[in-house]
């Protein structure tokens, strides 16, 4: 678990996150003109989901840091487990491709997986989403062409509609 010292204070326990996220995401660059460090991502993702979806549940901000950890780091799902708990783990699980799987078959996945998720993960998914559309613009990312940019936003609408519509047969977030 967590190494903390005493402290469970939800700040201080964000922060552990945050330092484990920058640490794994180090080296890694965004697919912009200036080559953005990487964490800005998902420090964005969930900052997004803080500000505007109102999520306070600590478990679920914590797997919006992590979300791309498993996925794009040399990080285990065993190494999330031992430092975060096995609840912040499976919600990392939940959201991460199979990079083992062609591009194209891990996008239709996520459109086929997005209704079945937990109401969590639905929520870091669209987190994510907003976070990626918001950053297309017509010079970024830099080398995508513009039907690249916009196969991207059809994707996208379809992942985020397949969560949405089933969340909204949820009465409660969590």
């Amino acid at each position: 678990m967590l190494s903390l010292g005493k402290t469970k204070e939800p700040v201080a326990v964000l922060l552990a996150t945050l330092k484990f996220a920058a640490a794994k995401h180090s080296r890694q660059r965004r697919k912009d003109l200036v080559a953005t460090p990487y964490i800005n991502h998902p420090i964005e993702v969930a900052e997004v989901l803080s500000r505007i979806g109102g999520i306070t549940d600590l478990p679920t901000l914590q797997a919006a840091i992590l979300h791309d950890t498993i996925e794009d780091t040399d990080t285990s799902p065993q190494e999330l487990e031992d430092h975060f708990g096995q609840e912040v783990r499976l919600l990392v699980q939940e959201v991460t491709d199979d990079k083992s799987l062609p591009k194209q078959e891990r996008k239709r996945l996520q459109v086929e997986h997005a209704p079945t998720l937990s109401t969590r993960a639905k929520v870091i998914k669209l987190g994510d989403k907003i976070c990626n559309v918001s950053e297309i613009t017509p010079t970024e990312p830099a080398e995508w062409p513009l039907q690249r940019k916009l196969e991207y936003f059809d994707w996208a609408e379809k992942v985020a509609e397949a969560a949405i519509q089933s969340l909204k047969s949820t009465s409660t977030l969590f």
